[in-house]
């Protein structure tokens, strides 16, 4: 998101921010204060966003929209919205993500702006995978809640102007869904410039992402319960650190030699700095895995699903190295460890993907254009 509104204000644009301060995200006012301070104006509303029991209950019940959109939706948010659309009077509205659509109607009968909104995953994939593998009332929970995704998701490709999906692969589902009205595919781009290789490097593994999404915590339970005892067996003074937001007590409590659990650390980067080996045991996943990208463009190893890599142009076994099952992981350490000038090369050749396909300037030159076409 940052990479999109820093593109249209190096553009030349004036960029309006509103934004949700959420409680289970909750930002203090005063860390936000400082924030994009070069835009046109930068707002936020705190928005009451917790899981609560009786209300996901009636939502299950009652409702034929998913919990996630309803959970979204405040009138403060919308009033706020439509008062910027009459004094802004802004030329194009972006949503950064699906569930905002909540919003469409109001905006749309308030300006003829173009709406834009941008696919950080097909959603209802996500959801779909979990069903797959859950049981009992949470199979059933699970199952309903993808196909109200589903439809939900379906409805909003077609109500806006323009869809900037983050993969090929998420386009081509896409149309072969619905007929939109325009679509440009705008990976997640990266600051080159603000990423470097790092150095003193450890040849050791990590992971970090929100630890209260559900595939973070399915994907790491799994590896910790299922792959570690063979890697640790392989190569005995191999290292994993993981780090995340919101960690589940049940993680930190977990004990494995040679594990380290972070919970939520200060800096991501000063996290990773030190750190060559990306892993990422994601089995249910959809849009682009952004930490992917980062570690590449670090020139990290990467070491991860099929579906954790999906979205990204990146070849197995020339970009990264590819695991899945507990075998597959476990060799693909030892690989790494093994054969540290190939593992080396193999990152430099990712660096080198990134600069190519996911750097901000080629992937904004697209969308404006695009933009600007249909504001002719």
């Amino acid at each position: 998101m940052n990479a999109m509104i820093q593109g249209y204000h190096n553009a030349g644009w004036q960029v309006f921010l509103l934004s949700m301060n959420t409680t289970r995200h909750y930002v203090p006012p005063g860390e936000l204060k400082g924030l994009f301070a070069n835009i046109h104006a930068f707002e936020w509303l705190k928005i009451d966003n917790d899981l609560k029991p009786a209300g996901i209950l009636k939502n299950f019940l009652f409702s034929t929209q998913p919990e996630h959109a309803v959970r979204f939706y405040k009138q403060e948010f919308e009033d706020r919205i439509i008062d910027i659309i009459a004094t802004f009077k802004p030329e194009v509205i972006q949503m950064e993500s699906v569930y905002l659509a909540s919003y469409l109607p109001a905006i749309q009968s308030k300006t003829d702006a173009i709406t834009v909104l941008r696919l950080h995953n097909v959603e209802y994939q996500i959801w779909h995978s979990l069903a797959k593998k859950a049981k009992g009332l949470k199979k059933v929970y699970l199952g309903k809640l993808t196909g109200r995704i589903r439809n939900f998701e379906r409805e909003a490709w077609t109500s806006v102007d323009l869809l900037l999906p983050i993969t090929e692969k998420d386009a081509s589902l896409v149309l072969r869904l619905e007929e939109v009205n325009d679509m440009v595919v705008a990976p997640f781009s990266i600051d080159l410039a603000n990423i470097k290789p790092g150095s003193n490097e450890r040849w050791v593994g990590y992971h970090i992402g929100a630890m209260d999404w559900l595939p973070n915590q399915e994907g790491i339970r799994w590896f910790l319960e299922k792959a570690w005892k063979r890697i640790h067996k392989s190569v005995p003074s191999f290292e994993f650190y993981f780090a995340g937001r919101n960690m589940p007590e049940q993680f930190k409590k977990l004990s494995f030699t040679g594990v380290y659990c972070l919970d939520e650390v200060p800096s991501a980067e000063d996290f990773i700095a030190d750190k060559k080996i990306l892993i990422v045991p994601l089995w249910a996943s959809g849009g682009i895995r952004v930490k992917i990208l980062e570690a590449m463009a670090a020139e990290k190893v990467v070491i991860a699903t099929r579906q954790a890599i999906k979205g990204i142009e990146a070849r197995a076994g020339e970009h990264y190295l590819q695991a899945s099952n507990a075998d597959e992981f476990e060799r693909a350490v030892k690989w790494c460890i093994d054969n540290k000038p190939a593992a080396e090369k193999m990152a430099r050749s990712a660096r080198k993907l990134i600069e190519e396909k996911y750097e901000d300037g080629v992937v904004m030159k697209r969308v404006m254009e695009e933009i600007e076409g249909l504001l002719g």
